[in-house]
């Protein structure tokens, strides 16, 4: 770090030019310095998907990619930002809930991906309702409506790396109400508090076949935004439902356990 301030690589999946990302960028210039290393185009729900070779663009932010979330990852980590201290993936315009979801995510797999390089990391998303009267249009492109997300990941990202929260998480996934407005659910001026959590278990996904075409839906977001949910205190997708940022630490995926049955089955292998 340069006097005490963090180098920050950004990076999200949805692209360098979303509102959601420059949103992200003016609020972590208050912490350190930032270079954006972001795909050049949308890249949602590419999970870890890695190329081969990609073609880097200087940008006014700093870096335009041709790739995924984690390729923007290891070329920034290991080629153009050498000494980052943090890497933030964000602002989704959509929120990234559930363990299920952990690895579909292009904006959680930067952060996973950073964490295999041993950089804490931290995946930013904001919460948009499911219903009828929301215009997902409209949130996406209205700056003011990430306000919590930006404020809580600034907060994050100038106090956690002090504060010794990556000596036990590799990764935050962090996602937020939207702001105060015409579909936020707060009021002006106020703010979400934060609650720590832990992944939601609850799957959903259903098939609905018309004949030679299969419709694939995840039925939770309806019950999310009909306020419908199992009880499920303590997790994320709770939280964000009763208007609180939900602040998951997380570790890299894969990790491996001691399982006696399968010792058992090795032993037993014909050979």
């Amino acid at each position: 770090m340069d006097d005490g301030e963090p180098t920050i690589l950004l990076t999200n999946d949805d692209g360098i030019e979303t509102t959601g990302f420059r949103a992200l960028y003016d609020a972590l210039t208050d912490v350190g310095e930032v270079i954006a290393v972001a795909p050049d185009s949308d890249q949602s729900a590419v999970g870890r998907a890695l190329s081969n070779s990609v073609t880097v663009t200087d940008h006014e932010l700093g870096y335009a990619v041709t790739g995924t979330p984690a390729d923007c990852v290891v070329a920034g980590v290991e080629s153009l930002v050498p000494d980052v201290d943090l890497v933030v993936s964000g602002c989704n315009d959509g929120a990234n809930l559930g363990a299920y979801v952990l690895g579909r995510s292009g904006t959680v797999s930067a952060a996973v991906e950073a964490a295999f390089f041993d950089v804490p990391a931290i995946a930013v998303s904001m919460y948009v309702p499911v219903r009828e009267d929301v215009s997902s249009e409209a949130v996406r492109s209205e700056y003011d409506a990430y306000g919590e997300a930006t404020r809580a990941a600034a907060y994050l990202a100038d106090h956690a790396l002090g504060a010794g929260v990556f000596e036990s998480a590799d990764y935050l996934n962090v996602n937020a109400p939207m702001a105060s407005g015409e579909y936020g659910p707060l009021d002006d001026g106020e703010h979400a508090p934060l609650a720590i959590t832990e992944p939601s278990r609850v799957y959903q996904m259903d098939a609905v076949r018309d004949g030679a075409e299969i419709q694939l839906y995840d039925r939770i977001w309806e019950r999310m935004a009909d306020g419908d949910l199992p009880h499920e205190n303590g997790t994320d997708r709770q939280a964000v439902v009763d208007g609180k940022v939900s602040v998951s630490p997380l570790t890299a995926p894969h990790t491996s356990e001691h399982h006696e049955a399968l010792d058992a089955l090795a032993e037993t292998y014909p050979v």
